[in-house]
């Protein structure tokens, strides 16, 4: 069972959406939606609704080649319909790492067999 944290380092999120962590600064800057705690050292903390919005941005920006702006745009029109599509690539995402991790176990099992 998978058990989801609290919050995420900004290497961590950066590594998730494998971009660097400027990238993530940046869009924190230009997106409001984007409000990560500080912890008392000021280091960023995401948390799981902070990761949704990133996983829309970076769909946006990233993956359809949106600016910036356009991106924003989006968010404010469409903003329901691009948090259904986010949800369902995440849920794609756990689903085949844990078919994965799924296969890995069974083949070492019959590799000790």
């Amino acid at each position: 069972m998978e058990v989801k944290k609290l919050y995420y380092r900004i290497g961590e999120v950066a590594e998730m959406f494998n971009v660097n962590t400027s990238t993530i600064r940046y869009w924190e800057s230009e997106f409001d939606v984007l409000r990560p705690r500080k912890s008392t050292k000021g280091n960023r903390l995401f948390t799981e609704r902070d990761m949704r919005y990133l996983q829309i941005i970076y769909q946006l920006v990233k993956v359809k080649g949106y600016t910036i702006q356009g991106a924003k745009d989006a968010m404010k029109t469409k903003f329901d319909k691009l948090e259904e599509n986010a949800t369902l690539m995440r849920t794609l995402t756990h689903t085949r790492e844990f078919l994965v991790d799924l296969d890995q176990q069974l083949a070492e099992k019959q590799k000790n067999m």
